[in-house]
Parts: C-alpha cells; sequence; structure tokens
C-alpha cells in the first residue's frame, strides 16, 4: 500500500529532527522509501504562539498493519522527545499518518485519512510535490484540494533537503 507520512519540527535542531525521523522511520522492515518532499517552512495552525515549523512528507510503500506505522510513528517521536502537553503545541517532532492507501476508519486512535489533511497547507503543499497525482481518499486530488486553500504561510526552504534513508 502507498503510505504518505507528514513530518513537522518546530523546536532544538528542526532539519536534523526531519531527516532522523526519515532514517528511524526507514531504518526497521516493512517501508520501503519512494520520495521525500522538499521542505518547507510554515506558519503554526492553533495552539498557542510559536515559532515556525518546518514540514515535509514522505511517500513510502508498505504491507505493515496500520497500526504498526502508527506505533512506529509514535515510537520515532518519542525518541526525538516529543512531549504532548499542549494540543497544537510546539513540538521537536511530529510524525502524522496522512493517507495508507485507500483505507478509511474513524477509529479514534487512528483516523485514516488523517482528519485535517485536507485543510492544510503545510501537509498539502509538500504531498503535491512528492507525488503530483496524489489523491486524498475520500476528499480528491491533492491538486484540486490545494486549489481552495491559502498557501501564503508555506514557504519552500531551497537550502534544506531530505535524504533519501541509507
Amino acid at each position: 500500500m502507498r503510505v504518505v507520512i507528514a513530518l513537522g519540527s518546530n523546536l532544538g535542531r528542526r532539519i536534523e529532527n526531519l531527516q532522523g525521523a526519515v532514517d528511524a522511520l526507514f531504518e526497521a522492515p516493512g517501508l520501503t522509501f519512494v520520495a521525500a518532499s522538499p521542505v518547507y517552512e510554515t506558519e503554526p495552525v492553533g495552539g498557542p504562539t510559536q515559532s515556525a515549523y518546518l514540514n515535509a512528507v514522505v511517500v513510502a510503500e508498505s504491507m505493515l498493519d496500520p497500526r504498526t506505522l502508527l506505533e512506529r510513528a509514535h515510537s520515532v517521536e518519542n525518541a526525538f522527545g516529543r512531549e504532548r502537553a499542549e494540543r497544537w503545541g510546539p513540538r521537536t517532532l511530529d510524525v502524522d499518518l496522512i493517507a495508507v492507501g485507500t483505507l478509511m476508519s474513524d477509529d479514534p486512535e487512528l483516523t485514516l485519512p488523517h482528519p485535517r489533511a485536507h485543510e492544510r497547507a503545510f501537509v498539502l503543499v509538500p504531498w503535491a510535490q512528492a507525488d503530483p497525482a496524489a489523491v486524498l481518499p475520500g476528499r480528491g486530488s491533492v491538486a484540486a484540494l490545494l486549489a481552495d486553500l491559502d498557501q501564503s504561510g508555506v514557504r519552500l526552504r531551497t537550502d534544506l533537503v531530505l535524504e533519501p534513508p541509507a
């Protein structure tokens, strides 16, 4: 299945956090790297006043169960010191499963696709770069969804690059 994973960081060494997440996600078997988006600097959405994020999207192929993927994402966040003290608060690392194939689930522990992905330019802009033909299950093409969003808070960082996992 095609898996879309969004990465974000606005604390510490942000680009190192994102690269570390890519490396850690693909360290264990079960995920095959397909593509990584360019890195974007974005304004925070919701939550308290905080500094800008670096965001990127990674696309992979996987045969892992979605819950296993979620556990891996949380494990990677924890390895980078993620604290869940405040909803939408600052974080060293955020690893979100955006879509897992065409699966749709309203389970509160694992909602697929991500319930707010369709309204977040900081997810859709990098995703469209990593996979121009992407479709968000139940919502439509990522390119069409982007056409309806304000993208002014999403800035390409040409000086920062995520490397494929080793």
